[in-house]
């Protein structure tokens, strides 16, 4: 017989005994006698037999595929977070002999998960945005697949790695505030999105830590469009607002655009900050201050988290990474940091 080709069906008919047999003396579980259980080690080891993953999976009862449930409605600059994120899950899936298996879903339709978990393609999934109206979550909860969000929830049931935004949003906003800034605004996305509730609330936690500040604030949510910042822009340079603080990088950078249009130099006349760094601001004139986040690091620890659980681990409730806080050029009177 040649190695290379070895199945489980020839093990089973080269000792006399059945495949299920064979496939208990492998994965070690099920109901089988020591004796037998050594003579299939043993014939497997003289034989160097490795099982493929398909075989591998049958004795497991495993598929040895893990869900990856992306936004189908993700926003063209979302995708250097996204593709970051699925480079982390994919490394470390890989190194544990996973694959990775991709589901496109939005919030009224999640078809290709449910088939997948219908169709058993799937050991765990990771959720890779949370929401508060959260379908992908609800289904697979009831469904019973081990699964881990990337974000925050307020359901204490799901296992959460996400980064610290509520801790970044406000240490960030404190040091405006301690550098003298007298008048800010904020500019956000979605309130449908957990991201944008966390960092909205460590924007108002450094104005709680100082309740002596006296100056002036705004808050714009669920801006999505370039025309819907430049006419927030305009409205604050007629009020000659010192800071403009943005969510995202695409706010950011949209502002930006705005201030150049306008020939306004930043941070000349207005100071500009925002909540989140990328690869989209990289090459912005000046500089931007903004928080810096290891995103693949965070897929990393998603999927090292839910790996765990299938092994039967426990898992914490909720994980939160660190942040560092870049002071740079668009931002006056601050110690840089790059």
């Amino acid at each position: 017989m040649e190695e290379r080709n070895l199945t489980i069906a020839d093990i089973a008919r080269e000792l006399g005994v059945s495949k299920t047999t064979v496939s208990r003396a492998m994965s070690g579980k099920g109901r089988i006698g020591e004796e037998t259980r050594k003579r299939v080690q043993a014939y497997i080891e003289a034989h160097h037999y490795s099982p493929n993953v398909v075989a591998k999976g049958l004795a497991q009862s495993k598929t040895f595929n893990l869900g990856l449930v992306l936004p189908g409605d993700y926003n063209i600059v979302e995708l250097p977070f996204f593709q970051k994120c699925m480079m982390g899950i994919s490394r470390t899936a890989s190194a544990a002999g996973y694959d990775v298996l991709l589901s496109m879903v939005t919030a009224e339709k999640i078809t290709q998960l449910e088939r997948a978990v219908t169709n058993r393609k799937i050991d765990g999934a990771i959720l890779t945005r949370t929401l508060t109206d959260d379908a992908p979550m609800r289904y697979l909860q009831e469904s019973g697949v081990p699964f881990v969000a990337i974000g925050s929830t307020d359901d204490a049931r799901t296992v959460q790695i996400d980064n610290d935004h509520r801790g970044a949003c406000s240490e960030l906003t404190g040091r405006l505030l301690d550098g003298g800034i007298r008048s800010l605004a904020l500019i956000g996305g979605r309130e449908e999105f957990i991201v944008t509730k966390n960092r909205l609330l460590g924007f108002e936690d450094a104005f709680v830590k100082r309740p002596d500040w006296n100056g002036s604030r705004q808050t714009f949510l669920n801006v999505d469009t370039d025309r819907e910042v430049e006419k927030i822009v305009e409205k604050l340079l007629a009020e000659q607002t010192e800071c403009i603080v943005c969510m995202d990088d695409f706010l950011c950078g949209c502002v930006l655009n705005v201030m150049q249009t306008r020939q306004v130099a930043v941070p000349g006349q207005v100071q500009v900050v925002s909540f989140y760094d990328s690869s989209l601001l990289a090459n912005r004139t000046p500089s931007v201050t903004s928080i810096r986040f290891d995103v693949e690091g965070l897929g990393k620890t998603a999927c090292g988290t839910l790996l765990k659980m299938l092994d039967g681990e426990a898992a914490q409730g909720r994980t939160l990474l660190g942040y560092e806080v870049r002071m740079r050029e668009s931002t006056k009177s601050f110690p840089r940091s790059y």
